[in-house]
């Protein structure tokens, strides 16, 4: 990325945010006509390619609507916005811990009235998806969408349909790689990691089988706390190794 690249994207964001809170703040009401963007371009002191890329991201997170020969319009449903989480938006390990953090809220409630409404054909669906995370512990790939069809079933076991769908639609993203955490280290090392989780999800599932609803939430809770460590742990490692570049680049 060039440094002209990487300033239009960073004018572009700041652009987009401040008319994001224009809508939001309901300076522009649902229904109001926006500037053009030459208007908007002379009042914010941006280049027209700038104002371009905001209004269009503007459009994508269904805040506007284009009218042909008219002009943008704010959308009648703009202050109903959909929760969103874009792949995009995990790339970076920091991303990964907020999502991690607020997952130990929602896994461990989960859990927990999973093991208070559980049937026996959930015990299997369960049961299964765990099995499956153990014939491909060796495929990382493999393994994450065992993982995510693991809490999926838990999901179902809470007999509540809001669990489902948010879990559906974390989908993978509910997962991170452990390739992001391990990285290229040897495949020793992957095994242990992968027998360490298993050895975590197995707690949550003898639980959930004894209708234990505390121990189900400790062990929820122990799970994704662990995890959330493991990552905070690494992303604390690369700042260090980062900010010893800077200092030696200097020297």
């Amino acid at each position: 990325m060039t440094e002209e690249t990487g300033r239009t994207g960073s004018l572009t964001d700041d652009l987009f945010e401040k008319l994001e809170g224009r809508i939001r703040s309901g300076e522009w009401g649902a229904g109001s006509r926006l500037p053009s963007q030459k208007e908007i371009a002379l009042s914010e002191n941006v280049s027209r390619t700038v104002v371009r890329e905001a209004v269009a991201r503007l459009s994508a997170h269904g805040l506007t609507v284009s009218r042909q020969g008219a002009g943008v319009f704010v959308a009648e449903t703009a202050e109903y916005r959909a929760f969103q989480i874009t792949r995009d938006e995990l790339n970076e390990l920091s991303d990964v811990i907020k999502l991690l953090e607020m997952r130990l809220a929602v896994e461990t409630e989960m859990a927990g009235l999973a093991a208070a409404r559980r049937t026996t054909s959930d015990i299997g669906t369960i049961r299964e998806a765990l099995e499956r995370m153990i014939a491909v512990g060796d495929d990382p790939m493999a393994s994450a969408e065992a993982d995510s069809a693991f809490h999926l079933a838990i999901a179902h076991a809470t007999q509540n349909e809001y669990y489902v769908r948010f879990v559906e639609f974390l989908g993978l993203r509910l997962v991170p790689s452990r390739t992001l955490y391990l990285g290229d280290k040897p495949d020793e090392v992957h095994q242990s990691y992968a027998a360490k989780v298993l050895a975590e999800h197995e707690a949550i599932v003898d639980a959930i089988v004894r209708m234990d609803s505390a121990r189900a939430r400790e062990a929820a809770r122990q799970h994704m706390h662990e995890s959330l460590t493991r990552h905070s742990t690494l992303s604390a490692a690369l700042r260090m190794k980062g900010s010893a570049l800077g200092h030696q680049a200097h020297d």
